[in-house]
């Protein structure tokens, strides 16, 4: 097996598909190899309809330590740099606009890019031994592109701590702050993550897709505009199959049998 087919490993089961950094032996920095092959596997995902959850995770010591500062300074030239976090802005958009949910499972660092691939995904857990950092400013490279997600998904203040000055944030106050929705014990982790997998799977992913989309939307948009989208979209929602099937098992007291649309 070549490295470009082992640096990040695929595995599916009962509707969920877990993508795994595997380069270990560099805390699993995301060089452009890494960040190629994200981009094509969830490019592959999202047009799979037996893929209904993604689980990002990771092995070894580090979930990810950010990009990888020995090609970065190996990279000759103003488009070089500029194509390398085009690319990761790239792969941090996908997985926003992936139709199924994506859950992060972090045990150790996530640090930079790292932390920037946790706060992109819809949902994160992490081992109680977490810690997350943008650490850029501490070797003259402001987090800027981290800063994006970062900044989505926790208050102004707690980004702005984080940015300046570089400190990392264990899971306990990363939870605290909304950078991830529960820090549990490490042995733990994987079975909570695998439970809350099992349960999106079981809804419609019809239905997921929608209120996915639609919730990123929303949030760039004005209120009167929100409701406008939100209220378009519960109505085609609304008329969709899954919706009346769903509705017709929840009166009639028995399980729904969704057909994705």
């Amino acid at each position: 097996m070549s490295e470009v087919e082992s640096i990040l490993l695929r595995h599916a089961e009962g509707g969920v598909a877990t993508l795994t950094l595997n380069r270990p032996q560099a805390r699993n920095a995301l060089s452009v190899a890494l960040m190629t092959e994200l981009e094509r596997a969830l490019a592959d995902i999202s047009t799979d309809r037996s893929v209904k959850v993604v689980v990002l995770a990771a092995n070894g010591p580090a979930f990810c330590a950010g990009h990888d500062l020995k090609e970065m300074r190996a990279l000759e030239g103003r488009d070089a740099v500029a194509a390398v976090f085009a690319l990761c802005s790239r792969v941090m958009t996908a997985l926003v606009r992936l139709p199924q949910p994506v859950i992060a499972r972090v045990h150790g660092m996530a640090t930079a890019a790292g932390c920037q691939l946790v706060a992109s995904c819809d949902l994160a857990y992490a081992a109680t031994n977490a810690q997350f950092a943008t650490p850029g400013v501490n070797i003259g490279l402001f987090c800027s592109t981290p800063m994006v997600a970062l900044s989505r998904a926790v208050g102004r203040k707690q980004a702005m701590e984080m940015l300046l000055s570089g400190r990392p944030v264990d899971a306990a106050t990363a939870q605290s702050w909304g950078l991830v929705n529960h820090a549990v014990a490490p042995e733990r982790l994987e079975a909570e993550v695998a439970e809350m997998a099992g349960l999106i799977a079981a809804k419609s992913s019809y239905t997921v897709k929608v209120g996915k989309e639609a919730f990123y939307r929303q949030l760039e948009m004005g209120l009167d505009d929100a409701y406008a989208h939100a209220a378009e979209v519960m109505t085609a929602n609304m008329l969709a199959r899954d919706a009346a099937e769903g509705i017709d098992a929840f009166l009639t007291k028995r399980p729904p049998r969704w057909e994705g649309c």
